[in-house]
């Protein structure tokens, strides 16, 4: 009888053991399936290229964020500048963090699509020595009347990933740079009813 019993204990160890070992491996495989269709290398021509552009376009809004913080005559327009300058830097360390892992050039621009970098039909080297030479509200109406087209770009080219993209991190990101944006677009165009030159 001690016999039996015996037996019938190391059965059910076994049979308790071996359940729990197939469920951790089933549900180990699922993990990692779920990981790879998830991965953050994966990628596609389209995250490249959003990436790369994006970290010029966030440089360009923090020069003006900048400039802004320091010559904004409007306590609301330097309040929107510092935000903008907040955000916007942590995005390029991520963006740059997410090329490095994807094998991908950091600063590769050449040959690329500029389109949506151009304010008002300026560059931003443009936009910059004609900022630096208004002062007051003059420079406070130019500064919102250019981040507003910058933005716009921004937009532009985080619409194009959302399409085309393969990252989900990357299209994560446009998408949230599309509803931040397009909230500070809204906001910029009511300071600049607001500011009168």
């Amino acid at each position: 009888m001690n016999l039996n019993l015996h037996r019938i204990i190391s059965a059910t160890t076994v049979a308790v053991v071996l359940g729990a070992t197939l469920a951790a491996c089933s549900g180990g495989a699922d993990d990692t399936a779920s990981q790879a269709g998830s991965g953050s290398s994966e990628h596609n021509g389209a995250d490249t290229q959003f990436a790369q552009m994006m970290i010029v376009h966030h440089q360009g809004a923090l020069e003006m964020a900048e400039l802004a913080g320091q010559k904004a005559q409007d306590p609301d327009v330097q309040a929107l500048a510092e935000g903008i300058a907040g955000a916007q830097q942590p995005e390029i360390d991520t963006i740059t963090g997410w090329l490095e892992a994807w094998g991908e050039d950091t600063d590769g621009m050449a040959g690329m699509d500029h389109s949506g970098m151009d304010m008002e039909g300026m560059t931003q080297e443009e936009v910059m020595a004609h900022l630096e030479t208004l002062e007051g509200a003059e420079f406070d109406a130019s500064f919102l009347e250019h981040m507003i087209a910058h933005h716009e770009g921004a937009v532009t080219m985080s619409e194009a990933e959302v399409q085309d993209g393969a990252n989900q991190d990357a299209i994560a990101l446009a998408e949230t740079i599309i509803e931040d944006q397009t909230a500070e677009i809204a906001e910029m165009e009511q300071l600049a009813g607001a500011v009168t030159p």
